[in-house]
């Protein structure tokens, strides 16, 4: 046994992994666990020096690349001058007021104040105490329920995981718990009507919203939660006239609105936050990934004007505003979070987002659109997906047994990409950092045309027939 293998053992043997099929892990008879050693730019190298074009970020989220040495320094001067102190009681750091001040005018709509956490599930998990707070300090207890979206994303957490709408997040949980509702995905490819127009579509959605509120009672919904683009959902781009349609229906009955802005934040669709690219005016946001390009954990709410009016003139009556974390504005991360800023900042990423994520979609089309197996190629800014189908014409899925998006997947990462295979169909996921050069999306194109053609090979040998 030479040394990684020794250190894949004591992995198997110590770690309980997120999505992963634990007993095949722990009994050496998966796969080998993959040590990742090193990173730059927009590739990664496991400990036995196989590297890997990240076309996936992580999880959406090291958007200005890895191996950024200015951000790493700036970790290190803070943690030399000081490595922690807590931000309850008005005790803050430079780097925590500066980045506060940042994100307030980086921000969409009427932002007024920053909480902050360590990822996007408490950052959720606090937008739903915040509605409740909000709510009964304005004295309307009964107005508690959350609506969030079918195939939405919202983390992992009790009241984050059950405003998230996949069903694997719930099953064996306990999940979801009361109070939280659900309404359609916004996916015109699949949820529309035979010659339902997009606008047509985005109007169904938000009038069945509207049915869902009064079917409550308006007096008892206090908030709507959703991403301005559907992320682990299927990266779904909202289609045309969704978000002022949905809005309509959340100021005509009081509603907050949360923006989950945790992938779409920081340049990733090719502005700022999806909310400036859709015309969203959020009461509440929700960011983490890109904060810090995942180099330190750090979440953060930004709370709206009209929320934060509420619970500042409430103090006098209840006390100081009872929520918070040990590591809530933790000094380095803000300081990590301030250098990675300053890289988007200055490079413009929100702006190669949006030029070279026109570019990769533009690629993509041009590849797969003529595929007999792709039903549909979508994307935004540096998001994109390809999704599979057994039959064009009909928009017939694949039997799900045939794992055909985890096999393309697979198959790209023999070749040396790393796409996601997303779930609820099959589906292969894009979302590079953002740093990604034009050389770079051909790369990842190539890779994955090789990996398509592979795997339908393997379906016609098999017999199955394409449309």
């Amino acid at each position: 046994m030479d040394h990684f293998d020794a250190i894949a053992e004591l992995d198997r043997q110590s770690v309980l992994h997120p999505f992963t099929y634990l007993k095949g892990h722990a009994s050496g008879e998966g796969p080998v666990p993959v040590i990742i050693e090193g990173a730059k730019g927009v590739r990664i190298r496991d400990a036995r020096g196989h590297e890997l074009i990240d076309g996936f970020a992580g999880l959406y989220c090291v958007n200005i690349g890895y191996g950024r040495t200015e951000v790493a320094e700036a970790i290190a001067r803070q943690a030399y001058k000081l490595a922690y102190y807590h931000s309850y009681a008005g005790h803050t750091t430079e780097e925590l007021a500066r980045l506060s001040d940042r994100l307030l005018r980086m921000a969409p709509g009427r932002m007024s104040k920053v909480f902050y956490g360590l990822s996007g599930s408490d950052a959720n998990e606090t937008q739903a105490k915040l509605v409740w707070y909000y709510n009964n300090l304005r004295g309307k207890p009964a107005k508690k329920k959350i609506i969030a979206r079918e195939r939405g994303y919202h983390g992992c957490s009790v009241i984050a995981g059950s405003m998230t709408g996949m069903n694997f997040y719930h099953d064996h949980m306990d999940l979801p718990v009361s109070g939280i509702l659900r309404t359609g995905v916004p996916h015109h490819y699949w949820g529309a009507m035979p010659g339902e127009t997009e606008q047509e579509f985005s109007q169904r959605r938000a009038d069945e919203l509207e049915a869902l509120i009064l079917g409550e009672g308006p007096g008892t919904v206090g908030a709507f939660i959703a991403e301005p683009v559907l992320g682990t959902g299927g990266i779904i781009p909202p289609p045309a006239g969704y978000w002022a349609a949905i809005q309509a229906v959340l100021r005509r009955y009081d509603v907050l609105l949360i923006a989950d802005e945790v992938i779409c934040g920081f340049g990733r669709v090719g502005t700022p936050f999806g909310s400036h690219l859709y015309g969203i005016e959020p009461d509440l946001i929700s960011v983490a990934k890109g904060l810090t390009s995942a180099y330190i954990p750090l979440s953060a709410c930004l709370v709206g004007e009209k929320v934060y009016a509420v619970i500042e003139e409430a103090t006098d009556r209840v006390g100081p505003f009872s929520h918070g974390y040990t590591y809530s504005g933790h000094p380095i991360g803000a300081a990590a979070a301030n250098a990675a800023l300053d890289i988007v900042e200055r490079e413009d990423l929100a702006g190669k987002a949006a030029t070279r994520g026109a570019y990769l979609l533009q690629r993509l089309t041009q590849e797969f659109q003529q595929s007999p197996i792709v039903g549909e190629i979508r994307g935004v800014g540096m998001l994109a997906a390809i999704e599979f189908v057994a039959d064009r014409a009909h928009k017939t899925r694949f039997d799900p047994a045939l794992k055909v998006g985890p096999r393309i997947s697979q198959a790209a990462r023999e070749r040396g990409l790393i796409a996601r295979a997303m779930p609820h169909g099959d589906i292969l996921g894009f979302a590079p950092p953002l740093v990604m050069n034009e050389g770079e999306i051909d790369e990842m194109v190539d890779i994955t045309r090789a990996a398509l053609r592979q795997v339908t090979d393997e379906l016609v040998a098999a017999g199955h027939a394409l449309a």
